[in-house]
């Protein structure tokens, strides 16, 4: 329900505050990598070039977050790049306007993970890397919520952070069991250089505007996961 658009049914009663659900988000991330990844497997099936199985795969993968990451990515380097002070940050990270930066941002994000499935098609990572980055990218979601305070008195953010982030270690386990298909080292390679993207991240969003967002959030999630594809793609060259 957060975090796809996909059919959940309903929450009977009082919903659960939303990091209590923190330990799961790699699994979310999971079922969306493996969407994606279907998709990927068909349009190769087909006979599409990998360009085009890349393309489309990435387009389930937007289709199913109702691509919720790609417009925190978008809101925050328009909002960190285009405001004097932190009021004004924050006020442009609200706004649903896209700006310039964030329309930048978002050639670049997609414009990278299209280049790197397309690398991967040869060589049968593309598959495992699609479902294993994209758990991977949203496991230090929760640990950041518990580690950062929150840059809003309201927001998804702060209402994330009230509740701290149990099981936040957990998302971190999963995460990091996703990325086990591609081998042991290369899955300690891959996931530390997700982390530091978060971690790199993480320090900007404090330094900027004192803590975290959403869009925070959101972008970390797309760092990560543009971090991990990276790296596989310089392990396999």
């Amino acid at each position: 329900m957060l975090l796809t658009r996909l059919p959940a049914g309903r929450i009977g009663g009082d919903a659960p505050g939303l990091a209590a659900s923190g330990w799961a988000w790699p699994l979310v991330g999971g079922l969306i990598g493996g969407l994606a990844a279907a998709v990927f497997g068909i349009a190769a099936w087909l006979g599409l070039p990998a360009t085009m199985a890349a393309l489309l795969a990435l387009a389930a993968g937007a289709l199913a977050t109702g691509a919720m990451h790609e417009d925190g990515l978008a809101d925050l380097v328009d909002g960190f790049g285009g405001g004097g002070d932190r009021a004004a940050k924050l006020r442009i990270m609200r706004d649903s306007q896209i700006g310039s930066y964030g329309t930048l941002a978002l050639i670049l994000s997609v414009g990278l993970r299209w280049a790197a499935i397309t690398a991967l098609a040869g060589t049968g990572l593309a598959v495992l890397a699609l479902i294993g980055v994209a758990a991977a990218s949203r496991a230090g979601l929760p640990l950041a919520l518990s580690l950062m305070p929150a840059a809003r008195d309201n927001g998804l953010g702060h209402m994330a952070a009230r509740d701290g982030a149990p099981g936040a270690l957990i998302a971190v386990g999963i995460g990091a069991i996703f990325l086990l298909p591609l081998g042991l080292l290369p899955a300690l390679i891959v996931g530390a250089a997700m982390a530091c993207a978060c971690l790199f991240l993480g320090r900007i969003a404090l330094r900027q505007i004192g803590g975290q967002t959403g869009d925070v959030l959101g972008a970390m999630q797309q760092c990560a996961e543009l971090a991990g594809w990276i790296a596989i793609v310089a392990l396999a060259g």
